[in-house]
C-alpha cells in the first residue's frame, strides 16, 4: 500500500453528518496517480514509489522529463513527487492510484505551499504588539524596537524575527481527519482547513502520529 497521493486544493463547504451535525470540510480533487519508478535501496540507496499526477501535453515538459515516463506508459504528467509505500516492490510504472487509497475516519497529514502574503511587519508577521500609542511615540505604533544588546554579542543573532517576506512556503497540518470518499467523482472531504489557495497542488499521507 502506497502512503499517500497528490492533489488539488477546490474549496471549503459545509458538511452535515448523519447526527445534523454541521461541520467545515475541505474538497480535495485527489488523484488518480500514475506510478512512474520504483526506488530500491539498491540502486537509489532507499525505498520509495515515484507518483505522478495531472496530465499536460508534452511541449510543456523537457526531453529528459518526456524520456521519463515514458517507461510508465508514456502519459505525460506535470507533478513528481515520492511517498513510502509498505512493500515498493509490489508496485509497477504505470499503476494507477485513485483516491480509494483512503477510508472515512482515517487520519491524515496535508502538505501545501502557505498563501504569499508580500513584505510584511513584526506585528502582522510575528504577532508582536508594537510600540507605546501615548507620550509623544507618534511613529512607532508598529516597530519592532530593539532587536540586540549592546556590545556583547556586539550584533544581531540569527534568527531574530523582524520584517520580512510571509507566506509561500511549505506548510504541514497533521492528523486531520477524512470525512468521506468519493471515488466516482475523484473527491476527498477532509475536517478543517489546509494550506495553501484553490486550485493549489496537496500532498496528502498517511498521518505519522494518527
Amino acid at each position: 500500500m502506497i502512503h499517500g497521493l497528490l492533489g488539488r486544493k477546490i474549496g471549503m463547504m459545509q458538511y452535515f453528518t448523519k447526527e445534523g451535525m454541521a461541520i467545515p470540510v475541505t474538497v480535495i480533487a485527489a488523484g488518480p496517480c500514475i506510478v512512474t519508478q520504483i526506488r530500491t535501496p539498491e540502486r537509489d540507496g532507499y525505498s520509495a514509489v515515484q507518483l505522478g499526477y495531472e496530465e499536460v501535453e508534452p511541449r510543456k515538459l523537457t526531453k529528459p522529463q518526456q524520456g521519463h515516463l515514458k517507461a510508465s506508459g508514456g502519459k505525460m504528467l506535470r507533478f513528481l513527487r515520492e511517498f513510502s509505500a509498505d512493500d515498493p516492490q509490489a508496485h509497477k510504472p504505470g499503476e494507477v492510484v485513485t483516491v480509494e487509497l483512503f477510508r472515512p475516519g482515517q487520519k491524515v497529514d496535508i502538505s501545501g505551499t502557505s498563501k504569499g502574503r508580500g513584505f510584511a511587519g513584526v506585528v502582522k508577521r510575528h504577532g508582536f504588539r508594537g510600540g507605546p500609542k501615548t507620550h509623544g511615540q507618534s511613529d512607532r505604533h508598529r516597530a519592532p524596537g530593539s532587536i540586540g544588546a549592546g556590545t556583547t554579542p556586539g550584533r544581531v543573532w540569527k534568527g531574530q524575527r523582524m520584517a520580512g517576506r510571509m507566506g509561500g512556503t511549505r506548510v504541514t497540518i497533521q492528523n486531520l481527519e477524512v470525512v468521506e470518499v468519493l471515488p466516482e467523482q475523484n473527491l476527498l472531504l477532509v475536517k478543517g482547513s489546509v494550506p495553501g489557495a484553490r486550485n493549489g497542488l496537496l500532498q496528502i499521507r498517511k498521518a505519522v502520529k494518527g
